[in-house]
């Protein structure tokens, strides 16, 4: 009886704190993220000097609070997780870790409680949190874009290395050490800087063959950058047509956005837990 109800407790603790589908899950996720904006925030505030001598107390104590809080949130998901371990070593189990570690580490070592910025990182939440199913699956597509492109990308890139190497290399016969070119690799910097049109003007051509590579160099620029554009875009088109609906959580390996209707983790097909008490 006591093992059934300890189970039943920790199920309705799982829903809580893992399942934002949840109303219950809904207004635990909303007060975390309060939490973690005002720890952030009083972390940046320490770092003022005028606000760390005057308010300094009550900072490091409100720091402490939220550490004491996150700590204990941490111990409870590893507590109602199925598998505490894969938790423990998901992104958002690492993250949820790091949040906490650097407050204690500064025990030991001054200063490090400025690492707690890190809680920044786990505002990722918000997408699960507010069920904004659109930005969620936005970011499930961008994700599956860029997983279907990197290699098609790798050549491109491989390609602009060539490119502003035979540029800069180019640029360098022709200005030379006088006008600031004083070996390849400072041209080939030079060529990096003009071809991505950023343009700092730390380095200028004088001469008019000079001039005119540089003004070939900034039109190609601009036609360059529209390669990469297309290329994520098409796989952005691609991914879009299956990307997923909801927040569901898998506990076993801990994927989210899962459709609402299925029975099996799509990652590692373990049975999908409910999402109502």
């Amino acid at each position: 009886m006591a093992s059934t109800e300890r189970a039943a407790w920790r199920e309705t603790l799982r829903l809580v704190i893992f399942e934002a589908d949840t109303p219950a899950g809904k207004v635990f996720d909303v007060a975390l993220l309060w939490a973690i904006g005002l720890s952030v925030i009083a972390v940046m505030l320490e770092s003022i000097g005028a606000l760390q001598a005057r308010f300094g107390g009550a900072l490091r104590s409100a720091e402490w609070f939220f550490t004491a809080l996150f700590t204990i949130e941490y111990l409870l998901r590893l507590l109602c997780a199925p598998r505490p371990g894969r938790y423990a070593r998901s992104l958002f189990g690492v993250v949820d870790l790091l949040a906490v570690a650097p407050t204690y580490v500064s025990l030991f070592v001054p200063g490090s409680q400025s690492l707690t910025v890190v809680r920044a990182l786990r505002l990722l939440r918000v997408f699960r949190v507010l069920k904004l199913v659109h930005f969620l699956g936005e970011i499930e597509v961008l994700s599956a874009a860029m997983r279907a492109s990197r290699h098609k990308i790798l050549v491109f890139m491989g390609s602009v290395l060539v490119l502003v190497t035979i540029l800069g290399s180019t640029m360098y016969l022709i200005e030379g050490a006088d006008a600031g070119f004083t070996s390849i690799p400072r041209s080939i910097y030079w060529a990096i800087v003009t071809l991505t049109t950023v343009g700092y003007g730390d380095i200028t051509p004088q001469s008019i063959p000079g001039q005119t590579l540089a003004a070939f160099v900034m039109i190609l620029g601009y036609a360059i950058i529209a390669v990469p554009t297309g290329i994520v875009t098409a796989e952005i088109v691609e991914a879009a047509r299956s990307r997923p609906v909801t927040t569901r959580v898998c506990m076993a390996c801990m994927s989210e956005g899962h459709a609402a209707s299925a029975n099996f983790c799509r990652d590692c097909g373990a049975p999908m837990p409910k999402t109502s008490a």
